[in-house]
């Protein structure tokens, strides 16, 4: 176990039982979430990579997509 996860789980055991849990919940399904994620991208093929990026592009090019600026504007 890392040193941080120790730090981590220390100030855990300080919480009460019920923020214990409740923070337990978070980070199992969490866990769970990023294991399905991993499964899913180990398990594409370059053909289904390529489908997506021109679908993507399609989408693009049909103004069906807000550019990423416009998200998360540039810091200046």
């Amino acid at each position: 176990m890392t040193e941080l996860l120790q730090r981590v789980i220390a100030q855990l055991e300080k919480l009460p039982e019920e923020e214990q849990d409740a923070i337990a919940t978070r980070l199992l399904a969490e866990l769970e979430d990023e294991r399905a994620w991993k499964i899913r991208f180990e398990s594409t093929t370059n053909e289904q990579w390529d489908k997506l990026a021109q679908m993507v592009r399609q989408e693009i090019a049909a103004g069906g997509i807000t550019p990423l600026d416009q998200v998360f504007p540039p810091k200046t």
